[in-house]
């Protein structure tokens, strides 16, 4: 009796270890196949993750780094009293008689120019500041050759356009897959993570500094990188014009409603890539004038009668009664143009995305057409205004400090990822140094879902995860030098 009990007792100490040894087993297995799935999103996404961090620094220093370019003409000395908008625009279109005037822009204080944008003979626009006090033309800002337009370009298109726009969104699509394998190797399940969860080891090794740096870094503000990347690809062409902000286009009610509309959408309304316009209203059509509007008289700038217009400073005092302070004008440009009056928390208009106004005034009536405001914004708009006015440093001096210690810090994970990599790959091997693979019992059904849902999720990073496993499975397993080559 006493042995049979004794043999049982050893059966289920035997199958206890056994369990033990296959659930060790299996977390291995788990382990080595997210590394292998960091490693290659790693060696996609770095090269990108670098070039969005360094040009975002550039991005959110454009005021200080326009303030020592053209501090000579953008700074003024108050000096009684205010000569009226028409008369500085007179002033600019005898500066530029060709040219046409598309915008004002009101002074951040008294201490500032005022801005016009003007549109050349060419098609080119430039920012014109006029002293208010002495409706005098101070000078131009060529925005298209400026640093912050050069890093915005690299920054959205690689300055390779549509193909750029498309390779950054992989990119970004890519880095949530990053970090998501990379938070579940950071947390503490075995005494491996432990040893260095939440602190530098400098007397291990430079290989092990480089380990801690890189995986506390990145999942403290593993956060932090998901709004950014969230935000930036609101912007991108694909998950972000077709899918979020198709859906989020703003108001169904004057976009749908009985409101004149123009063929013009508010995206057209911006100067190059400068983002004036809500991102929720871009790609909705502008409304039409249709106050009285006769006579044929050419303009010799606009090319129809403006004199029948309301005058803009007109528009500017019903822009303060409506409770606008700081604010862009966007004059009409045709006979069925419209007055824009914008404030804008994504065009830094105003530092507060509960401020946002976008009103639509027709040019011979005065009358508001449309007036959209933040309590007019879906959730979804309203978390893009908020995500991007943080992704930009525009809520505060201490938001813009913040933004450049993520910057750095994305460059040093970014950085110190490399040098790993770098570090434990095999020399003189010509071998790429991928993760080892282990075989593992089933299949392990959270890796699975986090890579379904995420190609679900993001169109283009699902393409290109299915485009590896395609060459992988038609290239690579056909190939021994490329296998050799990607083996551990």
């Amino acid at each position: 009796m006493l042995g049979s009990q004794s043999q049982t007792q050893a059966n289920q100490h035997t199958h206890s270890s056994n369990q033990q040894v296959t659930a060790s087993k299996n977390a291995k297995a788990r382990y080595f196949l997210a590394w292998r799935w960091h490693f290659y999103a790693g060696l996609f996404v770095i090269p990108f993750m670098l070039m969005l961090s360094l040009t975002g620094i550039v991005m959110l220093f454009d005021d200080e780094i326009e303030q020592l370019r053209y501090s000579d003409i953008i700074s003024v000395i108050p000096n009684g009293a205010v000569h009226s908008v028409e008369q500085q625009m007179q002033a600019v279109q005898a500066k530029y008689p060709d040219a046409t005037i598309t915008q004002f822009v009101s002074a951040a204080d008294p201490s500032s120019a005022n801005r016009f944008n003007v549109r050349m003979a060419d098609g080119e626009s430039v920012l014109v500041t006029v002293d208010p006090y002495r409706a005098l033309v101070l000078g131009e800002i060529d925005r298209s050759n400026s640093w912050y337009q050069l890093a915005n370009d690299i920054h959205g298109t690689l300055l390779i356009g549509q193909w750029g726009d498309y390779l950054i969104e992989v990119s970004a699509s890519l880095g949530i897959l990053l970090l998501i394998s990379g938070i579940y190797m950071w947390l503490p399940t075995d005494n491996a993570a432990k040893a260095g969860f939440l602190k530098v080891r400098f007397a291990s090794g430079s290989r092990i500094v480089m380990r801690d740096l890189h995986a506390n870094l990145g999942g403290i503000l593993s956060v932090v990188l998901l709004l950014f990347l969230l935000s930036g690809l609101a912007w991108a062409g694909v998950w972000g014009a077709k899918m979020v902000q198709g859906w989020n286009t703003f108001p169904t009610y004057y976009t749908w409603g009985d409101k004149p509309q123009s063929t013009q959408t508010h995206a057209s309304l911006n100067h190059g890539s400068e983002e004036e316009m809500p991102w929720n209203l871009e790609q909705a059509a502008v409304p039409q004038s249709t106050g009285h509007h006769g006579g044929s008289h050419e303009h010799h700038v606009q090319g129809y009668d403006s004199s029948q217009s309301v005058a803009i400073d007109n528009v500017i005092a019903q822009a303060e009664r409506l409770g606008f302070t700081r604010f862009k004008v966007f004059l009409p440009q045709s006979e069925t143009g419209v007055y824009t009056i914008a404030a804008n928390s994504m065009a830094g208009d105003v530092t507060d995305p509960r401020e946002d106004r976008t009103t639509h005034i027709d040019q011979y009536s005065g009358e508001v057409l449309v007036d959209v405001t933040w309590q007019d914004y879906s959730v979804i708009a309203k978390l893009m205004a908020a995500g991007v006015s943080l992704h930009q440093g525009d809520l505060s001096v201490v938001n813009k400090v913040l933004n450049l210690l993520f910057c750095i810090a994305f460059i040093v994970i970014s950085i110190t990822g490399a040098m790993m990599w770098w570090l434990r790959r095999p020399s003189k091997q010509n071998k790429l140094g991928v993760p080892a693979r282990f075989e593992q019992d089933g299949i392990w059904k959270l890796g699975l879902v986090s890579v379904v849902v995420i190609s679900l999720c993001f169109p283009l990073a699902g393409a290109a995860i299915v485009a590896t496993l395609v060459f992988d499975a038609l290239v690579v397993a056909r190939s021994t030098k490329l296998r050799e080559y990607l083996a551990s």
